[in-house]
């Protein structure tokens, strides 16, 4: 029987461990601020907005809202994140995705600064990454390498297979499990014969946004299998990329829907803020 990898169980673990941190560096007189910005009221953003807000709470860190309307500009969105930048006393500013039409959103991620980009989207936070250099990590990437770390899973010198190249999932988590020493392949919709190429992967990382669409077909015996993917079915239940049910039989260890990498997300974004303090130092 595989092992479920329980990922509220480990972001729990590590909001525990930021909140006796935090507890420590305001009996230092240092506190920590992240600027949230939500524009347009999108009810999967609300929800997200609503966890990362209930989680700076728990861990101790000032959380500071802002909503603005759909109907605002893009200068005047740039100009808050200016603002923001300069402020002394935010350490973070987040600005929840996807924005409306009309908003470029590079343009809006290239405006906060490198410094205090808690999602690690900055081409600057990107470019650290790729050259090992200190910056913040993408919080779902970051958050499946502490996942296996924390269950007891070796990357090292293990078969890598990510599905999915996205810059905010796919290419970062190919360059973490790199750093790890895993022997990584992406692959993506244009691989050829890509039930060959999965079934290949010690560690296989789904994050190719359809319903169910890796079955046991694609999955070597043993394997692990983490699932990025998050979807509303018809019948209002959640699912994963991974047909979770037909998997779980076949691999070694699995990570559920909901339940799996989504709480880790929001703990390594906590993760991030309590960080910046350390790379506003530098």
């Amino acid at each position: 029987m595989a092992q479920i990898i329980d990922g509220k169980a480990i972001s729990a673990q590590i909001k525990e461990e930021l909140k006796e941190k935090v507890k420590g560096l305001k009996a230092a007189g240092k506190e920590i601020t992240l600027a949230v910005i939500q524009v347009g009221e999108d009810p999967a953003s609300t929800v997200y907005v609503n966890n990362k807000k209930k989680a700076c709470e728990y861990v101790g860190i000032r959380s500071l809202a802002y909503n603005l309307p759909e109907s605002v500009r893009e200068a005047e969105l740039l100009q808050l994140i200016e603002e923001l930048n300069a402020r002394e006393d935010v350490n973070g500013i987040l600005v929840q995705l996807p924005l409306p039409v009309g908003i470029e959103e590079d343009k809006v991620i290239r405006s906060i600064a490198p410094e205090k980009d808690v999602d690690g989207f900055h081409p600057g936070n990107v470019g650290a990454l790729c050259i090992g250099e200190p910056g913040f990590l993408p919080c779902t990437p970051a958050g499946i390498i502490q996942m296996l770390k924390r269950s007891g899973i070796s990357i090292e010198g293990k078969e890598c297979v990510v599905v999915g190249r996205s810059n905010i999932v796919g290419k970062p988590m190919s360059l973490l499990l790199l750093r790890e020493n895993g022997t990584v392949t992406v692959a993506h919709s244009r691989t050829k014969d890509l039930k060959a190429v999965t079934r290949r992967a010690d560690i296989l990382v789904a994050a190719v946004g359809k319903p169910k669409m890796i079955t046991r077909e694609y999955v070597k015996e043993g394997a692990v299998v983490i699932d990025v993917g998050i979807h509303r079915m018809e019948n209002n239940k959640l699912c994963g990329d991974v047909d979770y049910a037909d998997v779980e039989p076949v691999c070694s260890a699995i990570t559920p829907v909901p339940g799996g990498v989504g709480p880790m997300t929001v703990a390594m974004l906590m993760y991030n803020c309590v960080e910046s303090l350390n790379l506003q130092a530098r």
